[in-house]
């Protein structure tokens, strides 16, 4: 078990790229442990945390280096990650260059998804994990080889506690909260609203059947992130996607005059 999270790692982490099943990778994904003492504990957890940040700095330099806008999408489990991505990547696909890591701990039904809108993409199951690292991240652009001057979407595990802590050497960290899980949210997992640039605000359709305010939702992530945006949509019905759509189109400016 993980000693940072409480996630066991410790198993294999598998590789594939979804376009091309000819290429499966897995690697030991190690943690060291210690339940002996807490002291030992803290340590490892340090340590763990600190090799992350290591790998993800080579991973951010790598993304500046190649002009590529790198977003960490996180949320919890059916937000509508994986249905904003889809419309994304077709409503954009003769404008952006763009490749998709999906994190997942099992199955490459995601993946099979992106792959339908004829996006490169790479799957990584991690099995019993329940985040990505700047490791899996860092195998996974050794796999692509993506090009220069394009967008690296990486899916992380739905998981809105340990994906906070993990840097995976991106450029921005997009949340997603769908209308259906109250607008408390923010309060309840303040780091990891705390630690992103973007949130996506999801399934507004849903407004008028759910007992969800908007604006509380936005005071209370302000709370955490006074400097977070906020974009309403809803990726089914393709409502406010324009906005989200100039926010990458400008982002990916800035990233090549950088």
């Amino acid at each position: 078990m993980c000693a940072t999270c409480g996630c066991d790692s410790n198993g294999n982490v598998t590789m594939h790229d979804v376009s091309d099943h000819a290429h499966d990778h897995s690697h030991q994904h190690d943690h060291p442990h210690d339940h002996t003492h807490h002291k030992k504990v803290v340590d490892v957890e340090q340590d763990v945390l600190h090799q992350n940040n290591l790998l993800a700095q080579r991973n951010r330099g790598y993304f500046e280096a190649k002009n590529i806008l790198a977003l960490n999408l996180v949320s919890s489990p059916g937000s509508g990650k994986t249905t904003l991505l889809e419309k994304t990547l077709s409503d954009l696909k003769n404008e952006l260059s763009c490749y998709v890591i999906e994190g997942d701990q099992q199955t490459s039904n995601d993946a099979d998804r992106i792959h339908a809108t004829g996006t490169p993409v790479v799957q990584i199951n991690t099995g019993k994990g329940c985040h990505l690292d700047a490791h899996m991240i860092l195998h996974a652009l050794q796999h692509m080889k993506p090009k220069e001057n394009a967008v690296m979407f990486i899916e992380n595990v739905g998981n809105l506690v340990c994906p906070a802590m993990f840097d995976l050497g991106e450029t921005a960290r997009v949340v997603i909260a769908s209308v259906t899980e109250g607008d408390d949210k923010p309060l309840k997992y303040p780091d990891m609203f705390h630690s992103s640039h973007v949130c996506i605000i999801n399934k507004t359709d849903l407004l008028p059947y759910v007992p969800f305010s908007v604006e509380a939702f936005k005071e209370n992530a302000k709370k955490i992130n006074p400097s977070l945006v906020f974009i309403e949509v809803s990726a089914y019905k393709g409502d406010g996607l324009s906005v989200w759509y100039n926010w990458l189109k400008q982002k990916v400016e800035q990233t090549a005059l950088a």
